[in-house]
């Protein structure tokens, strides 16, 4: 295509550029470009349920399952430094390791919980510190107040078991889920 350009009564083409067709986004495209807001949001649904199931549910967590929660506050808090890197001239730099580092997090998240699964299976013991006794309850505030020594609940026994897992299974299942979602987010080019 050429359009002409008149300028001191000269006639000159000037070709038009265009640029190349943008490739449609599907939402595999979606999802790695939002990778950050959606690990975010993934965190924060997975600590809401974990506190739901210990406030409503009173089921009381044990050390591993703190612990397990302890890796999507983390994990969490780099998702949302994503989420703001991502708005900032250095987005490009940044994005590929930050979301690598999501993956990480979510892959360690995987390993405490399939340890914590195995040890409620009895394929391996649990760290000598979850041995712990029954659920610890707010009526316990009192006798905490007077010094005695309430037991946290043992890591070795599923309070909660959904089509053939407990919390730490589908916890290790989803955190899985997570970090493959992770690599191929940091893997997948995305648009400009």
């Amino acid at each position: 295509m050429t359009i002409e350009n008149v300028e001191d009564n000269k006639v000159t083409p000037i070709r038009a550029t265009t640029a190349a067709p943008v490739a449609a986004r599907g939402p595999l495209d979606l999802v790695a470009a939002q990778w950050p807001v959606l690990a975010l949001v993934a965190c924060a649904v997975m600590l809401g349920a974990a506190h739901a199931f210990e406030t409503f549910g009173k089921l009381a967590p044990c050390l591993m399952c703190l612990k397990q929660r302890e890796v999507y506050w983390v994990t969490g808090t780099v998702a949302l430094i994503g989420v703001v890197l991502t708005r900032t001239p250095w987005a490009d730099r940044v994005r590929k390791p930050l979301i690598l580092l999501l993956g990480l997090g979510f892959l360690y998240g995987t390993y405490l919980a399939v340890y914590h699964a195995g040890a409620e299976w009895k394929w391996w013991p649990g760290p000598a510190a979850c041995a712990g006794g029954g659920a610890a309850k707010a009526d316990d505030l009192v006798a905490m107040l007077k010094g005695v020594k309430i037991a946290a609940p043992s890591c070795d026994k599923a309070v909660w078991i959904f089509l053939g897992l407990s919390m730490a299974g589908w916890n290790a299942v989803i955190s899985f889920g997570l970090a493959i979602a992770s690599f191929f987010a940091a893997l997948r080019k995305t648009a400009a």
